[in-house]
């Protein structure tokens, strides 16, 4: 059955509309604790979110479903070193752009470790684009349908179910209670592997969208009925994500049910967990999903009862959540190649020797299209530039070879991502650390996926005093290189 809904018809609003509606005072939450788990709500401009994702590059997508979504999720990176998500609507999804700003705002302004919280939004003509806290370590849906290395332990998916029941807890006291198609893909791992729930789900449901993305057989009974959603829509979906986390499966209410009836639990439960946990807290968990999945919504339990009831159950609750995933923590890193270790040690004449190795050979694929008329004697002088950066660059001739690149690169006829690499460096060489991230991160800009771009970021912020930007840097050169090597051995 279709939603009954009134037209939304676009309307045109200004700097002035748009600022009264992302600046007013918030009645509700007068105090600013919260505020302590993320910056405040802000709205950004269309150029800062491009600047941020590369220009939205294909590289940069992190949706499940790719290029192919409705409304794709970038990951991207702010000038002050911040990962974000930014998820971009297509041009029909919210026409009214008052309602999008206000619905944004409101969403913004929770504040909570269980979430992946709302940090900005951008209304720009068509364009309609949400930021949120990015989250690197995958869904629960990767984790639990998809694992790679080792199914998800009982104890984590303990952890899961809590932390997911405390993240609906917390949104219902603020007045939130409504969340559109709570499931597995939307449970995000932060750097420490602890679940959130994305904060996308908490927007209300915009004119292109429906309510539930998954076939009717997870859809709740009353929303089949009515096509609205209600809080206890929200924890029929959470009883869908109980059989999810103790099956591995995703398995219709309906064909679970009638196993719990038939009392027939080893056919639910998955075989991965074999040993795991005792028979009371299997029945326990059961039981609660059962009583989430009744037909008549008021006989479900609200998210404050579902903090009562998982909160006994926990298991192993001093083992940090990236031990129970068997995962990295954010600050350590399995196996660092040459290049990685010389960045963590901030070796500058190593990371010399690789980039005088490797030479240009990483600029191959970048596009450099010239036409015959463009080979003048000005493009002649251009290439000789970049030939005395390189003789001065080998010589280690740091400040000479700074003032060749800078005039390659200000010519501006060819781009090269080496080119600003290796100036980035020369900065380091001469303790102008500012300087040098500048040309690090220009070099993403030109080859969004190159791992030497974000090796360099690393040692550059390291320089600035930025520690903890600098891990993460450092973890994600580690991440595209190793991706970078994976790939080019299935060659």
């Amino acid at each position: 059955m279709g939603i009954q809904c009134s037209t939304l018809v676009p309307c045109c609003v200004d700097s002035q509309v748009k600022a009264s509606i992302l600046e007013a005072p918030d009645a509700e939450n007068g105090d600013r604790n919260e505020a302590n788990h993320g910056p405040v709500f802000r709205e950004f401009t269309l150029e800062q979110l491009k600047n941020a994702t590369s220009g939205f590059a294909a590289e940069n997508i992190v949706s499940e479903h790719g290029e192919k979504a409705p409304n794709v999720v970038y990951k991207g990176k702010m000038e002050n070193q911040m990962r974000i998500a930014v998820k971009r609507f297509n041009r029909n999804a919210w026409p009214d752009a008052r309602q999008f700003l206000e619905e944004a705002r409101s969403v913004g302004q929770l504040r909570n470790q269980r979430l992946a919280n709302l940090l900005g939004c951008c209304c720009e003509g068509d364009e309609r684009l949400l930021v949120t806290e990015y989250m690197p370590n995958e869904t629960l849906a990767k984790h639990l349908f998809h694992w790679e290395t080792q199914p998800m332990k009982w104890a984590m998916r303990l952890r899961v179910v809590l932390h997911l029941a405390q993240a609906l807890e917390y949104c219902t006291s603020k007045g939130r209670a409504l969340y559109h198609d709570l499931n597995a893909y939307r449970v995000l791992f932060d750097e420490e592997c602890n679940p959130r729930l994305s904060s996308f789900g908490l927007m209300k449901n915009s004119r292109d969208g429906k309510s539930y993305s998954t076939n009717l057989a997870f859809t709740p009974p009353e929303y089949l009925r009515t096509g609205r959603v209600t809080p206890e829509s929200v924890i029929y979906s959470f009883g869908t994500l109980l059989l999810d986390l103790l099956s591995g499966k995703h398995i219709p209410p309906s064909h679970a049910l009638d196993l719990i009836r038939d009392r027939n639990l080893q056919m639910l439960t998955d075989s991965c967990l074999e040993g795991q946990f005792s028979d009371d807290d299997g029945t326990e968990l059961v039981r609660l999903a059962s009583r989430c999945l009744q037909y008549e919504p008021r006989e479900r339990p609200n998210p404050k009862s579902l903090v009562a009831a998982l909160a006994p159950l926990q298991k192993e609750t001093e083992v940090p959540s990236h031990l129970l995933m068997g995962m990295a923590h954010s600050a350590t890193f399995a196996s660092l190649s040459p290049l990685g270790e010389a960045c963590s040690r901030k070796d500058l004449t190593a990371i010399h020797e690789v980039l005088e190795s490797i030479g240009y050979k990483d600029d191959e694929g970048v596009a450099n299209e010239l036409s015959f008329q463009m080979w003048t004697d000005q493009m002649q002088d251009t290439l000789n530039s970049k030939k005395k950066g390189d003789a001065a660059f080998r010589h280690k001739d740091f400040r000479l070879a700074i003032e060749c690149y800078t005039q390659f690169i200000d010519v501006g006829t060819m781009i090269s991502p080496t080119v600003h690499a290796r100036r980035s460096l020369c900065y380091l060489f001469s303790d102008i650390p500012q300087e040098a991230l500048n040309d690090a991160m220009q070099a993403q800009v030109i080859s969004p996926i190159w791992h030497i771009a974000s090796y360099l970021q690393s040692v550059s912020l390291a320089g600035l005093g930025m520690e903890n930007e600098a891990q993460a840097a450092l973890k994600e050169g580690t991440t595209l290189e190793a991706k970078r090597n994976a790939h080019a051995g299935q060659k």
